[in-house]
């Protein structure tokens, strides 16, 4: 019946700042694969506000809440307040007015759209207006503490639970009007307050109610994230009383990482409630050639092959987008079949396949924190990516006009020289170890001073590797200098340090031009100047030290306030033939 797109944190991690003419053309690409169930999110935010105002709260405890836009996701989840904020009231209306734009186009092409719907997440101003309320602190988020994060929840059976849910539904449907599915996420990543299987069902069924109390016909659309997530806590008791608290059939559970960690098969079919199988595939953005295609292929039709199955939908919920086409391609083209594809064939237009353990975040050393303990490991050949790069240069007298073959050949190019990165930090550490001041001179210097400035200048020549294009288009949504700055703040610290002290670090690395420069190479000059250094004095190298000051190179470049071009420069082709030249092992 169902296949569906868009996972919530993408709504951070890749349209944080799109324009109308950007959502546009993403919902005609959406219509041209068959996707028919999507959530609209914007401009949420603002109908939030006229809640909040409505129910007493005022203008600087709603500040206090709201984060900044690059962050949102997580305020939606309830993991995150605050940082990175506020929100200016011009937010609201750009907002807002993308979002009547978004549903019309997507109900002209006969698309469901998703609408948010309360979880019980309220800002501490509540506790203000109604100081009887029963709210209770959630914990500390991953690695935020309570400055940034333990948002209250809402005692399920507490009046005002059904009071701001419904209110806030209600204001909603008044604006966008209504195709009956709304999203809403109690427990990402929170561990619930009691997992007794009494307490779990009430919850659910409070998120449920206030969902028909603005919409008799309301069907509750759910992230599968937190059965895999946390497993130890989501026991089969567990998540049986959580979906049984909402009648069989009014909730939609999505299995989002099924591709790697299904959950359908251990909650005998998530306990009778539809789910749709969901292909999650990237973390953060990262950059990467990567994708379990073998498990894609086959996954979908085991799904509905098992037992009692209720499956009723395929889906894509990347956590970030522009990359990895092919994988998008394949999982589309399922929604359509009865038996999964002949790969082969299918793929002679493409070829990557990662068995065994995907974990789907890119870990190589390009884009961590150096250290002396970096992991190099690969789950392929890499001879494979240096030959598929010796042979996308030679057909380049004949493909080099096309713009998808120059977008293949950064990607490619971009992946060998990852993996050179790699091969240099291992003669690094190999010299350090053995105290070998002149290899670790020479590898750390062609590291710094030539691989990482010829891929940054590769990067430099495509418009979808730009640095620029992420923080241009952050400032382009500004209505004033000062939004403007708050908001390329906001651009940056999400791709590198990820909260005010790295809190978490290079989750959503990119490998961007301007970024590899400015930002990795920087980090990875330092760490070779101390390992240098270390080696001179016959001092020991100590991390945490080295993490002291590698974390004001970090934060040097979230404010050093250059400018970025969003416009390529430079010959792609001539750049990674260079490239191929110098390193072709």
């Amino acid at each position: 019946r169902y296949r569906y797109y868009q996972n919530v944190c993408a709504q951070s991690y890749s349209f944080a700042w799109w324009d109308w003419a950007r959502w546009e053309r993403e919902i005609d690409w959406m219509a041209l694969s068959g996707i028919n169930l999507a959530p609209a999110f914007a401009g949420q935010e603002a109908v939030w506000q006229r809640v909040y105002r409505n129910l007493g709260l005022n203008q600087s405890e709603i500040d206090k809440y709201f984060t900044g836009p690059a962050f949102l996701a997580w305020n939606r989840m309830g993991n995150l307040r605050r940082w990175a904020g506020p929100l200016p009231p011009a937010w609201h209306f750009k907002q807002l007015y993308l979002q009547y734009r978004i549903v019309e186009r997507m109900r002209s092409l006969g698309m469901t759209t998703v609408l948010p719907a309360f979880a019980g997440h309220v800002p501490q101003g509540i506790l203000r207006v109604f100081p009887r309320v029963n709210a209770t602190r959630l914990g500390h988020w991953s690695h935020f503490d309570c400055t940034y994060s333990c948002t209250y929840l809402l005692d399920p059976e507490d009046p005002m639970f059904q009071v701001i849910g419904t209110l806030f539904l209600k204001e909603l449907i008044k604006e966008f009007g209504t195709d009956h599915v709304y999203s809403a996420d109690t427990f990402n990543e929170m561990t619930p307050l009691s997992s007794d299987p009494a307490y779990l069902p009430r919850v659910s069924n409070a998120v449920f109610r206030s969902m028909t109390g603005a919409d008799p016909k309301a069907l509750w659309l759910m992230q599968g994230w937190l059965f895999q997530h946390q497993p130890d806590f989501w026991q089969p008791a567990q998540v049986r009383a959580l979906l049984h608290g909402v009648p069989l059939g009014r909730m939609i559970v999505l299995d989002l990482f099924a591709e790697s960690k299904p959950v359908y098969q251990w909650t005998e079919s998530f306990y009778g409630q539809p789910f749709i199988w969901c292909m999650l595939h990237n973390f953060g953005g990262n950059h990467g050639l990567f994708g379990t295609v073998e498990a894609i292929n086959h996954g979908p039709f085991a799904a509905r092959r098992f037992p009692n199955s209720t499956m009723v939908g395929t889906g894509l919920v990347p956590e970030g987008i522009e990359q990895n086409d092919m994988v998008y391609e394949l999982m589309n083209e399922l929604g359509w079949r009865q038996e999964p594809l002949d790969l082969p064939s299918w793929v002679t237009r493409y070829a990557y396949n990662c068995t065994g353990v995907c974990v789907n975040h890119n870990r190589s050393p390009l884009v961590r924190r150096p250290s002396l303990r970096m992991d190099t490991e690969l789950w392929y050949n890499a001879s494979d990516v240096y030959e598929a790069w010796r042979l996308l240069l030679s057909a380049g007298a004949q493909l080099g006009s096309s713009p998808t073959f120059l977008y293949d050949l950064v990607d490619v190019t971009r992946q060998a020289a990852q993996q050179l990165v790699s091969d240099y930090y291992l003669s690094i550490r190999q010299a350090f170890q053995s105290h070998a001041l002149p290899e670790l001179l020479t590898a750390g210097g062609v590291l710094v001073y030539d691989l990482l400035p010829e891929l940054d200048s590769l990067l430099c020549s495509h418009s979808l590797f730009l640095l620029g294009r992420w923080l241009e288009s952050a400032r382009a949504v500004g209505t004033s200098t000062r939004e403007a700055e708050q908001y390329e703040l906001n651009a940056r610290n999400q791709v590198t340090l990820w909260g005010p002290s790295g809190n978490i670090l290079d989750y959503a690395n990119k490998q961007l031009g301007g970024l590899v420069l400015d930002y990795y190479a920087v980090r990875w000059s330092l760490f070779v100047s101390v390992l240098v250094e270390s080696l001179n004095s016959g001092r020991p190298f100590h991390q945490d030290q080295f993490n002291q000051a590698v974390f004001q190179v970090e934060r040097g470049f979230i404010y050093n306030k250059k400018r970025y071009p969003a416009v390529p420069v430079g010959d792609t082709m001539e750049i990674s033939r260079k490239l191929f030249l110098k390193y072709y092992p």
